[in-house]
């Protein structure tokens, strides 16, 4: 059994991957420094699935085969945190642009956790299975999941029987949030473009103003929620950009939106795509659009639904030696880690990891309280997103440790 975590070490690698952050399929580095640690500690490791993923395969005998996952890109975000350790680092954004990059999302807390779980399991003899560790790429931009299912990760690697993994979040460092059934929404991300006729600001009697369609498209696509979705259930409907025209004194020819859509419910989402394509279509026509409007799904991925026995089996083993876990309730936003446990089949438990300051919550005595604390926190994908230390990595390895051994067998068990 090995001697618990170097705290040391592993905040010393959490505070290096922040300050180097990579974009979405550009993880080379973190990679890099990941199959490392992972060989040294005698994992069987693969590079590249998906891109820039990474698999670590331990094995010791016949028993179930669990998969944690941990993903690794950061954000095309200014860090403004501060911090002695704050990133200065550049990359090259999907559209061939320079952008600042940022752990603005805390990818970084979980490379490290999980490499300090893969020790710590490494170094324990009691458990008898298969482990499969993933480090996945792009979760930021929907697609990593997919990428490394696509390049065969269940044909090169043993299909697991559940996938566990965490993300951190602006609840108390120690408290854990386990949330049973759909636990993140859904997401959608689309791109309309609105073709008008364009010519000169003086003369908009020549012209079709996408910008004028635009802007009538925003304001009605921002009634389907409260308009067309019940009461009792949850979307979100964002309109993110809405990019068009270079001079005041031209009327463009197009204009571009980029909407973000949550759900947890299939026929809702099925209702709000509906209802989308209907209003885009019929603004052009009321506009008298050059040529029909081009809606495209740049990215689409379901609901993480938590399998609600694995969850409540996991809240039991969290509370009696990890931390206080707590039910957040869904939260709507969206992962892409339950396209691995549905592409095998299996069940799915991903919880949230407390990355505050505890002192920030002294006094406080109930939920509401806690809550009312973490909405005034930098959220996630803040330029002031910056999970304190500790106890955040001891929490995250020992929850990544705890849930492992609660579904890997022992030599007891099965022999």
């Amino acid at each position: 059994m090995a001697d618990g975590p170097d705290l040391d070490a592993l905040a010393a690698l959490y505070r290096d991957l922040h300050a180097h952050p990579e974009l979405a399929f550009a993880e080379h580095r973190t990679a890099g420094l990941v199959a490392e640690r992972l060989t040294v500690l005698g994992y069987q490791v693969t590079t590249g699935v998906g891109g820039t993923g990474v698999v670590g395969v331990l094995t010791r005998g016949s028993g179930p085969t669990v998969l944690l996952r941990a993903d690794m890109d950061g954000l095309p975000v200014l860090e403004q945190t501060g911090l002695p350790y704050a990133s200065t680092a550049h990359g090259v954004d999907a559209n061939g642009a320079d952008v600042p990059v940022m752990h603005a999302c805390g990818h970084d807390m979980h490379v490290a956790c999980l490499l300090g779980a893969a020790a710590e399991l490494s170094g324990d003899e009691a458990w008898r299975g298969t482990l499969l560790l993933v480090f996945q790429p792009a979760e930021e931009a929907g697609k990593g999941a997919q990428a490394m299912l696509d390049d065969g990760l269940y044909t090169l690697f043993p299909v697991p029987d559940i996938v566990l993994g965490q993300h951190v979040m602006p609840l108390p460092a120690g408290v854990l949030g386990v949330h049973g059934g759909p636990a993140m929404a859904g997401a959608d991300a689309l791109r309309i473009v609105l073709h008008g006729k364009g010519g000169h600001g003086s003369r908009p009697e020549t012209t079709v103003d996408p910008i004028v369609m635009a802007a009538a498209t925003v304001l009605r696509l921002q009634g389907i929620v409260p308009g067309e979705v019940a009461a009792r259930e949850t979307a979100v409907l964002t309109v993110g950009a809405l990019r068009a025209g270079t001079a005041p004194n031209i009327i463009p020819d197009h204009a571009e939106l980029l909407l973000s859509l949550r759900h947890y419910d299939d026929k809702v989402h099925e209702t709000i795509r509906a209802a989308i394509d209907r209003i885009v279509r019929a603004e052009a026509t009321a506009s008298g659009a050059a040529k029909d409007p081009e809606i495209t799904t740049m990215v689409s991925f379901p609901a993480l639904v938590n399998d609600p026995t694995a969850t409540a089996k996991l809240t039991e083993v969290f509370n009696a030696g990890v931390g206080l876990a707590l039910d957040p309730g869904p939260v709507t936003g969206s992962e892409d880690v339950g396209l691995l446990a549905t592409a095998a089949g299996v069940p799915c438990v991903y919880w949230f990891l407390g990355g505050s300051d505890p002192a920030l919550f002294a006094g406080v005595t109930s939920i509401e309280g806690a809550r009312e604390i973490v909405a005034g926190l930098p959220s996630n994908h803040s330029p002031l997103f910056a999970p304190v230390v500790e106890p955040t990595i001891r929490t995250g390895v020992a929850a990544l440790t705890a849930a492992a051994r609660t579904w890997l067998g022992s030599f007891t068990e099965l022999d």
